[in-house]
């Protein structure tokens, strides 16, 4: 008898031990070979971010994993870094092969005569705005409200998790999402080209950067840690530097309109604009193809796509689409604390600050940025033709992305 229960003992400690072995180890480079030498996180603390015995306390099972992984990050912390050894010189042109990439251009001017800012004091007032509508109960928006536990896993695919250097990056399209991706690849080793990382975010395909199977992203931890999943991801949310890019909401419909309705896009066409046309343009019998489309003259308005955005319809049919999805429900930042929110307006500035907060700043650089960039100039033209009632519908629809990320609220295109 005493054999019996202790050969159960035995099978359930090993059990035990398994599933420990298999969190920890699980991915090639995973939890427990990560390199947290970025310089800033939560606790604000110098050097907090390095330091594993500083976690904050944590539930009892967050804490027991925290422990754990501190231990493997104390037996790991003597292994070299050979892309640390390494600075990647940007290559001198771009290899573009993309239509929309074609049409944009780059611009490699170098900026040296922008005056820099200070970034940070830039940041801690982008924080404090964002921290501070978060906790006024008289500002509501829809999910504002609940916990990060209450976050379905499909809503945490826009989570980039980079293990190696402990960077955690909420990707929002139209906002140098490409870029950003380009550089979390490079950074996390997660694609080989032949066999060896690639160094340069330029040499990195299109088509592989928007790849889901390329990137670690939250959604996916169900897969891969069951049902410590959400106890991992708050580890990393507390240990990690979180990071997003935001722009001025109503710029970025027109660019998300710009270079999905305007170019030719096969997917695109299919799936929003005949339906687009056929319901708000009074289309029949439409194209089955892109470039039969174009070539008869017919494209989806921009006042088409307002009309699909405020239509009650569109929402009861599928979420948003991610390129004109409000921040606030790709990202949750009433949910997730972030350390640094880029904006598009600054970023050649905002990316080579956060570059250099990472420490990864010898790694490699930015990618530099189109030409012709969407700017807020624009709007005036844009709007000018759709209707007022309209407009301020479309507004209150993104008011929350608005007021969280500081942007002004755009009165000349809300008022007569």
């Amino acid at each position: 008898m005493t054999k019996a229960r202790l050969l159960r003992l035995s099978v359930v400690l090993v059990s035990i031990f398994m599933i420990l072995l298999i969190i920890v180890y699980w991915d090639n480079v995973g939890t427990a070979h990560f390199y947290l030498h970025t310089s800033f996180s939560r606790p604000r603390s110098p050097g907090a971010i390095e330091a594993a015995e500083d976690w904050e306390a944590l539930p009892d099972v967050d804490e027991f994993l925290a422990k754990l992984l501190s231990s493997s990050l104390k037996q790991n912390s003597s292994i070299p870094r050979k892309t640390e050894q390494l600075l990647v010189q940007g290559s001198n042109k771009p290899v573009v092969s993309n239509l929309e990439e074609n049409v944009r251009g780059y611009d490699w001017s170098t900026h040296k005569d922008r005056n820099s800012l200070d970034q940070e004091k830039l940041q801690v007032e982008r924080q404090r705005t964002l921290r501070e509508f978060c906790a006024n109960s008289s500002f509501t928006f829809p999910t504002k409200e609940r916990s990060f536990d209450d976050i379905p896993n499909y809503e945490l695919n826009h989570l980039i998790v980079d293990d190696r250097h402990g960077i955690i990056y909420c990707y929002v399209p139209k906002v140098a999402c490409t870029n950003w991706k380009r550089v979390m690849i490079v950074l996390s080793e997660s694609l080989l080209d032949q066999g060896v990382p690639y160094r340069n975010p330029l040499d990195i395909p299109r088509e592989h950067v928007h790849n889901t199977s390329t990137h670690l992203t939250f959604n996916k931890f169900w897969r891969r840690y069951g049902k410590f999943s959400r106890h991992l991801m708050k580890i990393k949310l507390k240990k990690y530097t979180k990071f997003l890019f935001v722009r001025d909401p109503f710029v970025r419909l027109i660019s998300a309109f710009r270079s999905k309705f305007e170019l030719e896009n096969e997917d695109f066409y299919r799936r929003f604009a005949i339906p687009m046309l056929k319901l708000y343009s009074n289309h029949t019998n439409l194209p089955t193809s892109v470039s039969e489309a174009f070539g008869a003259g017919l494209k989806v308005s921009f006042s088409d796509f307002i009309q699909y955005l405020l239509d009650p319809r569109t929402e009861k049919m599928a979420p948003f689409n991610e390129h004109w999805r409000q921040v606030y429900r790709l990202c949750h930042p009433c949910q997730i604390d972030y350390d640094f929110i880029g904006k598009l307006e600054t970023l050649d500035e905002d990316a080579a600050y956060l570059l250099q907060l990472l420490k990864v700043d010898r790694l490699l650089r930015f990618p530099p940025s189109y030409r012709n960039r969407t700017a807020s100039s624009w709007e005036d033209n844009w709007f000018a033709k759709i209707p007022l009632a309209w407009r301020q519908q479309l507004y209150k629809l993104y008011e929350a992305d608005f007021v969280l990320f500081g942007y002004p609220k755009p009165e000349n295109l809300l008022k007569d």
